[in-house]
């Protein structure tokens, strides 16, 4: 039988307890905490002061007396262990509580004494009345009183960190709230620009930021801040979220070994070392967030202060001393926090650490559905993964997004754990079901993204570089529609929409070597076109990793996009204002429609209603927002209220109100036209997302179809007609419709254009012949050439309604006056 002294519980001190007694009933256990509560939720603490823990006694995880009576545990709450004599195995014992002391033998002792909110030796904040800091249960009930009592009307967190953000997160309901911290980021196990995502998403729900500043002193007693900027902040209340440090007296006492930054030198069999000697100590452990850790990927000294590896190694610790040979394989760090109606989740190493070691590594992005587009309530997760570029070992990962964000990061820390490489990532066989997933996962994406760079299908350029290469005159391309292109895109980069490349190539160098970076929203259909260019020829092709949504992110408004506030000022006037007392004339679900779509379906609704009258729109995709702004102030409408509710981007739009802004081109007239020559279904598709795009901007489009471009106009049924033989010939040659058109490149038979239009359903990517439908319910014109209907056979039997004919002279006298006029 062993003695055992637990100094300190939560979640590793109550783990080896517990674990122990479960190993055997020979040992004796007495477990010392210094506080009142031996085992509790302190993650849970910040959404118990917000109100989102309803009940304070849930956060209570095992009461003294429960314990004792479970597990035969010898519970002493309320009492500090203050010295530890190693030769003679004693430990002295103070009660809190009277001041009497004692001693107690022992025969192993287990540290677990946590760590300590980091409070700097700032002027005037010793005589601060309003200042607290969160670790326990007594801290979270004195800032809950001091809220109900005092009603601060502005609060001040900081620390950018997992506590500062979840205070700041539950205070902004309640008050007006501000985050210091001294770094240039918040969430440090992220990189800049994952958390600058997570930093957009806190400043949409009003909370302010003040970085790269710390607070230079505190003066009326707290509630005036000096910053080392010179700005001034009021605060009624201010949470210390800055860190926490090891609380490791007591270990100092022993004279144990302690690593750089204080904390507790253990072996991986988590025995403390000596002082002086550095040799492991067999009858004295020490674990949680008062230790030093080794990283799982390197066996390099870190230190993680999270609840995991503090709770693991309780139990390896409790296995040790029962006689089992156990080690801790090290740390990887993987952790989650909530930021409003995000995820944010990593594991492993981040690229600041990884140029700390100098590792080689190289990294991919990944923007992705949490789950199948067509099921209501999907919303995107952006992925960062950082790997090895040789080995393809995977060294970290972060995720930033909607529900099941942080399960894609499991898997990863999973992958990571059982050795796997990036090439291995899409052999995961991960569940399938459209309100869970997708059947290309999140996480096979990513090794198929990190596996096509490895082999150089790819590469990348920077966000950080784009801007300089594009002013220097390199050639940039915005792969999106022109559309998303007018709406905002980076100074120098000109518009050549992925469905029209391939008949625009004359406009790209004939050196093939020349340097071409393209663009879209996420980097997908730039990758696509990275493609076809790579299959005539150019060599130097770069991606922008992260696409516009993370150049956006991390510079939110550009020249193209400017500063519109996102509700009328006059409307906001009028207090309160919500959906319930607009009287809507409509209501449109846009949810899962990828962009454009929710701007072309505010724009087909506010064509159906009249002046004055009121659509509400509501949308999953997250640019729908800012979009909805530009869109409305470009085309004279009046955005009267934007909204995030939840996974739901609202927005409530009356038609006209205000003088349409325009956007400026360097195109004169306000019309389109469009030469559709070719009859295949990719270039009909360019001109048709080009004259919806342009009709939802506000412009006359006329697109004039000939040759084989009128296929798209053929009815899908035989008409019977009086034909000749030749004309009866191109009849059967040529497809009827648009459902029967093949694709311009690697057609196969048909087989090519059913597999991308197999893609394009997955994509919730709307397919050739309702994009037609909508074309025309746009009010986009559609004129037959009468000519080639002549020299082709086509007769006007054989097309569809609401098209005109017409020879080429209405076609001149429709481009005299056009804007813009494109060939396809």
């Amino acid at each position: 039988m062993a003695k055992v002294i637990i100094v300190g519980g939560v979640a590793g001190g109550a783990t080896v307890a517990t674990r122990l007694r479960r190993l055997g009933e020979q040992h004796e256990i007495i477990l010392f905490e210094r506080d009142e509560f031996i085992s509790f939720a302190n993650c849970g603490l910040p959404y118990y002061i917000g109100n989102v823990i309803k009940d304070r006694q849930r956060l209570i995880v095992e009461s003294v007396e429960n314990m004792h009576n479970k597990f035969n545990i010898d519970v002493r709450n309320f009492s500090e262990v203050l010295d530890i004599d190693r030769k003679r195995k004693i430990v002295s014992v103070k009660n809190v509580k009277t001041g009497a002391t004692y001693e107690e033998t022992y025969d192993f002792i287990v540290l677990s004494p946590g760590a300590q909110p980091i409070v700097p030796p700032t002027p005037g904040l010793a005589e601060a009345k309003n200042v607290f800091t969160l670790r326990n249960i007594p801290d979270t009930d004195n800032i809950k009183a001091y809220l109900n009592e005092k009603t601060p009307q502005t609060a001040v967190v900081i620390g950018g960190g997992f506590i500062g953000i979840e205070m700041a997160e539950n205070l902004v309901s309640r008050c007006a709230t501000t985050i210091i911290d001294l770094a240039d980021q918040i969430l440090a196990p992220l990189d800049f620009e994952m958390a600058k995502l997570a930093q957009n998403e806190m400043e949409a729900h009003g909370i302010r930021f003040y970085l790269n500043d710390l607070v230079s002193e505190f003066r009326d007693e707290g509630h005036t801040l000096i910053l080392k900027s010179g700005n001034i902040l009021h605060a009624d209340i201010v949470i210390l979220g800055i860190g926490v440090k090891p609380e490791n007296e007591l270990a100092i006492k022993a004279g144990l070994k302690l690593g750089p930054r204080g904390h507790i030198l253990t072996t991986k069999s988590l025995q403390a070392l000596d002082g002086a000697t550095g040799e492991p100590l067999p009858d004295i452990y020490a674990i949680g967030d008062a230790i030093e850790v080794y990283d799982y990927l390197d066996d390099t000294k870190t230190a993680i202060a999270l609840a995991w590896p503090a709770n693991r190694q309780g139990r390896l610790v409790a296995d040790r001393i029962a006689g089992k040979d156990v080690i801790y394989n090290g740390s990887l760090g993987s952790s989650v926090v909530k930021v409003f109606d995000l995820v944010v989740a990593s594991t492993g190493n981040n690229e600041k650490t990884l140029q700390r070691k100098k590792m080689p590594y190289r990294f991919a992005y990944a923007s992705r559905g949490n789950h199948a587009g067509y099921y209501p309530g999907a919303s995107d997760i952006f992925f960062k993964l950082l790997f090895d570029g040789t080995t393809g070992k995977i060294l970290g990962a972060q995720a930033i997004g909607g529900e099941l964000t942080e399960k894609r990061i499991d898997v990863i820390a999973t992958a990571i754990r059982g050795g796997l490489t990036v090439a291995d990532l899409p052999d995961i066989q991960l569940c399938y079901a459209p309100p869970y997933s997708s059947a290309k996962d999140p996480v096979n994406i990513l090794g198929y993204i990190a596996s096509n760079l490895m082999d150089g299908t790819f590469d990348y350029v920077r966000i950080d570089d784009i801007d300089a290469i594009a002013k220097s005159g390199a050639l940039v391309i915005d792969a999106r529609s022109k559309l998303e292109y007018d709406l905002s895109h980076i100074d120098g980069a000109i518009n050549i929409p992925l469905e029209t490349v391939r008949s625009r190539l004359k406009e790209l160098p004939e050196k093939k070597e020349t340097p071409i970076y393209v663009y879209c929203n996420i980097g997908h259909s730039a990758y696509i076109f990275i493609q076809v260019l790579r299959s005539y020829g150019y060599t130097k092709l770069y991606d922008l990793a992260g696409g516009l949504k993370l150049y956006k992110a991390m510079k939110p408004l550009d020249s193209h996009t400017p500063n519109i506030p996102l509700k009328n000022p006059e409307i906001n006037e009028v207090k309160p204002m919500n959906s319930q007392e607009i009287k809507l004339k409509l209501s449109i679900d846009a949810c899962g429609l990828q962009c454009p779509g929710p701007i072309m379906e505010t724009y087909k609704a506010i064509n159906s209603i009249n002046e004055g009258e009121i659509v509400q729109i509501e949308a999953t995709d997250r640019g729908f927002i800012k979009d909805i702004a530009m869109w409305c102030a470009n085309t004279g409408n009046t955005l009267m209220k934007s909204e995030h509710d939840g996974k739901i981007y609202r927005a409530i739009v009356a038609k006209g109100g205000q003088k349409a802004s325009g956007i400026q081109v360097a195109n004169k007239g306000n019309s389109t036209t469009i030469v559709l020559f070719s009859g295949d279904m990719d270039k009909a598709m360019a001109a048709m997302i080009i004259g919806q795009g342009s009709a939802a901007m506000g412009k006359d489009v006329t697109i004039f179809c000939t040759f084989w471009g009128l296929n798209l106009l053929r009815r899908e049924q035989k008409i019977k007609v009086k034909k000749s033989f030749i004309e009866s010939m191109f009849g059967a040659i040529m497809p009827r419709g648009p459902k029967k058109m093949g694709i311009s490149k690697m057609n196969f038979g048909g087989a090519g254009a059913g597999m991308m239009k197999g893609v394009m359903k997955k994509k919730n990517v709307i397919l050739l012949d309702k994009q037609l439908k909508n074309a025309m319910d746009a009010g986009v014109k559609f004129i037959a050439c009468t000519m080639s209907m002549d020299i082709m056979g086509i007769h006007r039997e054989e097309v569809i309604d609401n098209v005109d004919f017409a020879g080429v002279a209405t076609y001149s006298a429709e481009s005299d006056k056009a804007g813009l006029t494109l060939f396809i």
